[in-house]
């Protein structure tokens, strides 16, 4: 589907939401200088035809502003004429749509899930057993273990992208970039904003359950 073809209705809607999840994240502190970015789907999705809006780069996101966002197609490039630049790491929204079909992508940086990506770095992933918050992510298995992977760290983002087309696990909506951040990714923005919250929970949890075992 072109971009000319998704209705005005539904980029409206996407624009309403991500200034809403900016607004409630800002307030939480989850956007230190001009970090993180946030995107959502717009249209009908195939795996060559989509385009989201996203957080335009560069910009203090405890501030609303008309230049707040911009719509990238599945390249990650700019679907309208504007003058606004969309994130390196649009790269990365852009595979995870390729790869889930999910509907919203989060993205943080946060001391607790920078600590946790090194901390557990030399595995790959970090743990949780046990805990409440689990079912977030739709796992129900009592005393249920899940492994959240975390990959490289590049500055250049194009070589970010294979890794986490090999490590990203279907079963856990979320991947962490090493002492950088999370992407949590759902169905829409509201389940998106769901599995983010549950993840910066558990990681300030496993952080401070390892501190407690020394």
């Amino acid at each position: 589907m072109s971009f000319a073809h998704i209705s005005l209705e539904a980029k409206q809607k996407a624009l309403a939401e991500l200034t809403e999840v900016k607004s409630l994240f800002a307030s939480r502190g989850w956007f230190q200088g001009t970090s993180g970015n946030l995107s959502i789907r717009v249209g009908d999705f195939t795996p060559e035809d989509f385009h989201f809006a996203i957080t335009a780069s560069g910009k203090d996101k405890s501030l609303s502003t008309p230049e707040d966002f911009l719509f990238v197609d599945q390249t990650g490039q700019p679907s309208e004429l504007t003058k606004l630049k969309p994130s390196a790491e649009t790269l990365i929204h852009c595979e995870i749509y390729k790869q889930t079909g999910c509907g919203a992508i989060f993205h943080v940086h946060t001391v607790f899930n920078n600590l946790v990506s090194e901390l557990f770095w030399e595995r790959k992933s970090i743990p949780v057993d046990g805990v409440e918050l689990i079912k977030a992510f739709n796992i129900w298995d009592e005393e249920a273990h899940i492994d959240i992977p975390i990959v490289s760290n590049f500055a250049h983002i194009p070589s970010i992208v294979p890794e986490v087309t090999e490590r990203l696990d279907k079963r856990i909506p979320g991947i962490m970039l090493r002492k950088h951040g999370i992407y949590a990714w759902g169905a829409n923005a509201f389940e998106a904003k769901r599995h983010l919250e549950a993840f910066e929970f558990l990681f300030e949890y496993v952080y401070r359950w390892e501190l407690l075992k020394r």
